[in-house]
């Protein structure tokens, strides 16, 4: 018998184009609300007495008004919101909206997940796992609208999926000749993670592991990976994509890391 077998698999998710389950995120913010009731009751209960001014619960309400995103971090620690908070800061850059123009979100009957294109003629790259089953799905570019996409292409060894749209002049990312990078280095990722479209977000390269379930090496992120981030570009500090998320994975050691396909992979079976 192979020794291998014995071993027990990588703990990996696979499942990251699967939307938020709304139990979930229900349970998440109720557990998140009733510890923030939980503490300011606590507050009001070791603060004197004094009469509320009604100026000051009108003042509050304007700002609950026009400050929601201000005033909910406060309130919900969670990480849906710490996402969208870093994802605002990022997106005030005028090359990540660039990015952001070429990635579009890929879905089926049953699922969503991320795609980005990589030509202006429509050709885009996303997860085998997202379209597996399918011979066409529907993408939707942020401000070109919906399309429909015929599979031209699948490479299951490395969970990667060539799409093809029927147009031209899209927006569209540069692929990096090869994946070169640095220990530690930050790199940003987009996607449309939950029930978000278009987030972007940042991590930091940790290196190559192997998986018992693969043939190559993959590369590992430390960084908030969510459901729907499946198919999300990982772009370097010169706008490059070098690598393609398609999972996470509990490691014995980092946690919970998100994990992504080195582009070389793309480049050496699209050639065969």
């Amino acid at each position: 018998m192979d020794p291998k077998e014995n071993k027990p698999k990588d703990i990996i998710d696979e499942d990251l184009y699967e939307e938020f389950d709304d139990e979930e995120l229900y349970e998440l913010v109720q557990e998140e609300r009733r510890k923030a009731l939980e503490r300011a009751e606590s507050d009001e209960a070791s603060k004197p007495k004094r009469p509320f001014p009604k100026w000051a619960f009108w003042l509050i309400a304007f700002a609950l008004a026009f400050n929601v995103f201000a005033i909910i971090p406060q309130t919900f620690s969670i990480p849906a919101i710490d996402f969208l908070i870093t994802s605002a800061k990022l997106s005030a850059d005028d090359d990540i909206k660039s990015y952001k123009k070429a990635v579009v979100v890929v879905e089926t009957d049953n699922s969503k997940g991320t795609g980005f294109s990589i030509s202006e003629n429509g050709t885009i790259l996303t997860n085998h796992h997202v379209i597996e089953g399918e011979e066409s799905v529907t993408v939707a570019f942020p401000e070109e609208g919906l399309f429909t996409a015929e599979v031209a292409e699948i490479y299951p060894e490395i969970d990667l999926a060539v799409l093809q749209v029927d147009e031209e002049n899209l927006p569209y990312l540069n692929l990096a000749e090869q994946t070169v990078f640095s220990a530690n280095e930050t790199v940003w990722f987009i996607g449309n993670p939950l029930r978000f479209n278009g987030i972007a977000n940042e991590g930091n390269i940790i290196g190559y592991t192997e998986l018992r379930s693969w043939n190559e090496e993959v590369l590992m992120i430390e960084a908030p990976v969510y459901r729907g981030n499946s198919g999300s570009p990982i772009i370097n500090q010169n706008g490059e994509v070098i690598g393609v998320i398609f999972a996470t994975m509990d490691h014995d050691d980092l946690g919970k890391v998100g994990l992504f396909v080195p582009i070389d992979y793309f480049y050496e079976h699209a050639a065969k």
